[in-house]
């Protein structure tokens, strides 16, 4: 009997250790040695060269943050690779798959539920890119078109939505990433591909073609874009605002951005040519975790 009560007492403190960790993601990459990181293989902020290789901005700004996390565990982390989607990166977050994500995700009301976001690196405008021959200039040009977008995202929901979409009406695509939601654009299949801008600017200049597409009309939203963590974990939210906001006052996420906005950039070495907006440099120079719906209140 004092067996089981022994037997049962260890697995009740194991059981409590694990779900300490899950909530603490600190301890938890501390205890293993690794952190897993959420990438993305076709986003404007996050992309695969191939053969398990990625880059892109919020890649080196997490791998900053990941020098960061070292110092605080006092250990060299090694850092493992999960490919993401629109679709599965928050339940990924949510179930400790993934414990840093680092793809183009928008902090709004309704995720906010599910996961926590760490201040905001980048400050997104919905767009609409089309071929440069297309007579697209606006909202009002898609009625009787066909829209592309990516599965798991609200870029179509946000043009439906758009007070200057009222009366026009259009058929939606949905790509499973957005490489293949631009390939919709590439091939004909569709007449417009409406997606962030970072995300269209970049895809553009990755193309076969990059002349021959462009980014048109009204912006549709201004999305706060942040890197994704657990929900609950204070500790590790701290210690990765804490990076970022490091990065901001040394200027390293300004040196990022030359780089990988004005700059030519792999595989093509091609220049995405997105300036800095207002809407970012005001994030930067005051740092928040405002959602999506703080900036539509403006």
């Amino acid at each position: 009997m004092k067996k089981q009560v022994l037997a049962l007492a260890i697995s009740a403190v194991a059981a409590g250790g694990a779900f300490a960790q899950a909530t603490d993601t600190l301890a938890k990459i501390k205890a293993s040695g690794v952190i897993t990181e959420g990438v993305r293989e076709s986003s404007g902020l996050s992309y695969t060269l191939g053969n398990g290789q990625y880059t892109g901005f919020h890649y080196d700004v997490c791998a900053n943050i990941i020098k960061d996390l070292e110092k605080a565990v006092g250990k060299k982390l090694e850092t493992k690779y999960q490919p993401v989607t629109s679709q599965n990166r928050v339940p990924l977050v949510q179930n400790g798959t993934v414990d840093l994500e680092c793809g183009s995700t928008t902090n709004n009301a309704t995720r906010a539920k599910d996961v926590s976001f760490a201040v905001t690196t980048y400050v997104e405008e919905v767009r609409i890119a089309v071929k440069a021959n297309s007579g697209i200039t606006s909202i009002k040009d898609l009625n009787g078109k066909t829209v592309a977008t990516t599965t798991g995202t609200t870029s179509v929901q946000t043009l439906r939505k758009n007070e200057r979409a009222g009366g026009i009406d259009f058929k939606e695509l949905y790509g499973k990433d957005h490489s293949d939601s631009f390939l919709l654009l590439e091939s004909g299949r569709a007449d417009a591909f409406v997606m962030d801008g970072s995300i269209l600017a970049s895809n553009i200049a990755k193309s076969k073609a990059p002349a021959e597409y462009k980014i048109v009309g009204e912006v549709l939203s201004v999305e706060p874009i942040a890197i994704m963590i657990r929900k609950d974990d204070p500790a590790f939210k701290k210690a990765v605002d804490d990076s970022i906001k490091a990065q901001i006052k040394n200027g390293d996420l300004a040196k990022l951005w030359d780089k990988w906005f004005l700059k030519p950039i792999p595989p093509a070495n091609v220049t995405v040519n997105l300036p800095l907006s207002d809407a970012t440099k005001s994030a930067w120079a005051a740092p928040n975790d405002k959602p999506m719906e703080d900036y539509a209140k403006k």
